[in-house]
């Protein structure tokens, strides 16, 4: 496929063909039988629960998209529930899960553990976002979507949230049956709002009540560039729980504090993207007020070069943030279109630019995990990331609909354990009233 020049076309024809483009990624990586999905596009990738938990909630998209039959998204959504549901939990080291809860990576094939990781609460909690969106889209009275509403309950409800305390006042990351829970919780914003909301609503094992405000209270509020936010640094962290959850004119205690709200604080964060990006304080190439997305990625691996006579550093995946870094000059696309419910006349110029400026990041249409214009390539453009990675098209995906339709955000408002979850949280106002 020939990527269209982008005065062709309307916003909302440009949008279509990255979004379409971003779906069929689901199709392509999947494994039909159990489900699963590939972390990224490159040979021999595991799964990446995550991942999975992102596909659930793009099939309702390609079915009202007419990408696929609603009856082709509930078999493919039922297959997932099934293998989750019988999947191996125990201690063993080869098992599926713990508690519940499941191991970040796992083998495409047999479901096992992959890559001696962790069970990973936060990367449960993204699939446990994704089946509870599958069990409020799929609710017409047929015995495929009964099952579909039956089991994304049940797989819920045997989540032991308070488990993952580990015996501290807020959330562990994750759990190895090597070594017990990772000495480490949350701290600071990021993507864990989504974890308390549904570990809040547990009608089995919930998180305890202190353990929201006790995280929150590790909040940073910043003022950067003359905007006043909730910090974190990867642009990701500000779009990864409202992926799922529409949190414009809603406020916990402590937005209610601060007379914003976490929609907003988006906005604030892609705007100071955009002005950190301008001002290119460390002198990278590309940088500008159409080239920015600066997130947790893939890089071009940890070296020092010395170019045009200054020595730089490069990293390999790491969480890149501005404007304290780190940032070694690697832009995702993906960040920076994923912000489009937040900020669109920022993004849609961004996506414009990307596409005229740096053709060799799109592959059919589709945006691989980053570039580094300050590293070229053999002299053939800017270092570009091999194949894509499920998060990245996931969210593009979920955040171009819910600015085109809003679609996955009416879907969880009527789910009923996020709404309790908020409420639990604190949360009240708008469309919470």
């Amino acid at each position: 496929m020939i990527l269209p020049k982008s005065s062709d076309q309307s916003d909302d024809e440009f949008l279509e063909l990255f979004q379409h483009a971003a779906f069929d990624y689901f199709l392509e990586q999947s494994n039909p039988e159990n489900g699963l999905v590939a972390d990224t596009s490159r040979a021999g990738s595991p799964a990446s629960i995550a991942v999975v938990g992102f596909a659930l909630s793009c099939y309702p998209v390609g079915v009202e998209r007419g990408w696929m039959t609603r009856a082709e998204a509930a078999a493919r959504t039922l297959a997932t529930l099934r293998f989750f549901g019988s999947s191996s939990q125990s201690e063993l080291p080869d098992a599926t899960g713990f508690k519940g809860f499941y191991y970040h990576f796992l083998d495409m094939k047999d479901g096992r553990r992959a890559w001696n990781c962790e069970v990973s609460v936060i990367d449960t909690t993204l699939l446990l976002a994704g089946i509870l969106t599958a069990g409020v889209y799929f609710g017409e009275n047929e015995p495929n979507e009964d099952e579909i509403r039956g089991l994304a309950d049940s797989l819920y409800r045997r989540v032991d949230f308070d488990w993952a305390c580990g015996g501290e006042r807020t959330a562990r990351q994750g759990w190895k049956p090597e070594g017990g829970f990772i000495h480490y919780g949350w701290n600071g914003y990021d993507e864990a709002i989504v974890l308390y909301v549904l570990g809040l609503a547990s009608p089995t094992c919930p998180l305890p009540e202190h353990s929201y405000i006790e995280w929150t209270g590790t909040y940073q509020w910043e003022n950067i560039y003359d905007l006043e936010f909730l910090y974190a640094g990867p642009l990701f962290i500000h779009h990864y729980s409202q992926a799922w959850i529409d949190f414009s004119g809603i406020r916990d205690r402590f937005m209610r504090e601060k007379k914003s709200d976490y929609f907003e604080n988006s906005r604030r964060a892609t705007y100071v993207q955009r002005e950190y990006a301008r001002r290119n304080p460390r002198e990278f190439a590309g940088y500008g007020k159409d080239c920015w997305g600066i997130t947790a990625n893939d890089g071009p691996g940890f070296r020092k070069l010395k170019i045009e006579g200054r020595e730089r550093r490069f990293f390999g995946y790491a969480a890149r943030g501005v404007p304290y870094g780190p940032d070694d000059g690697t832009i995702d696309p993906c960040a920076a279109l994923a912000s489009l419910p937040f900020a669109p006349e920022l993004a849609l110029s961004a996506l414009r630019h990307l596409c005229s400026r740096y053709p060799e990041a799109i592959r059919n249409a589709r945006f691989t995990s980053s570039f580094n214009a300050t590293l070229s390539d053999r002299g053939q453009g800017a270092w570009v990331s091999e194949g894509c990675f499920g998060l990245d098209q996931g969210i593009i995906v979920m955040m171009i609909e819910n600015y085109r339709s809003g679609l996955i955000w009416k879907l969880t408002r009527q789910c009923p354990y996020i709404v309790k979850g908020l409420r639990r949280a604190g949360f009240s106002g708008g469309w919470l009233s």
